[in-house]
């Protein structure tokens, strides 16, 4: 049964490696989640301006643009201050880019230590859903 709070609520999915993107995908969709995806932080960031999510899961390791380059670029929009963004990565918080912890980032995740059932019941707190 869909929760009807959650059918309007779009996520984008940035990632690179395409069976994580779509393992997320499916996941997401399931939950009654309106789903896009880009596999680099370049695309990333347009899709993110033509559909404005609700909240946005983000890789740091991408070709093109990584995720803290493209993340820099979000907050200096004004529409991209604000959005809700959690790292998805698997890099640990360590040896992520310093500049990542002076971007306002609602989680830090690292893709192996959760499953997609608790990522998405994270980004559900994260939206108060």
């Amino acid at each position: 049964m869909y929760n009807f709070n959650i059918m309007a609520t779009k996520i984008a999915i940035i990632e690179d490696d395409v069976a994580i993107s779509q393992m997320y995908r499916i996941k997401f969709e399931a939950e009654g989640f309106i789903v896009e995806t880009a596999d680099n932080g370049l695309t990333g960031l347009e899709l993110i301006e033509n559909i404005r999510p609700d909240i946005v899961l983000l890789d740091l390791m991408m070709p093109q643009m990584n995720g803290d380059v493209m993340l820099t670029e979000l907050r200096k929009k004004d529409w991209g201050k604000n959005l809700k963004v959690i790292i998805l990565t698997n890099m640990g918080e360590q040896e992520a880019p310093e500049i990542i912890k002076t971007l306002s980032v609602s989680a830090f995740i690292v893709k192996a230590d959760m499953t997609p059932r608790q990522v998405a019941e994270l980004v559900k707190k994260q939206l108060s859903l």
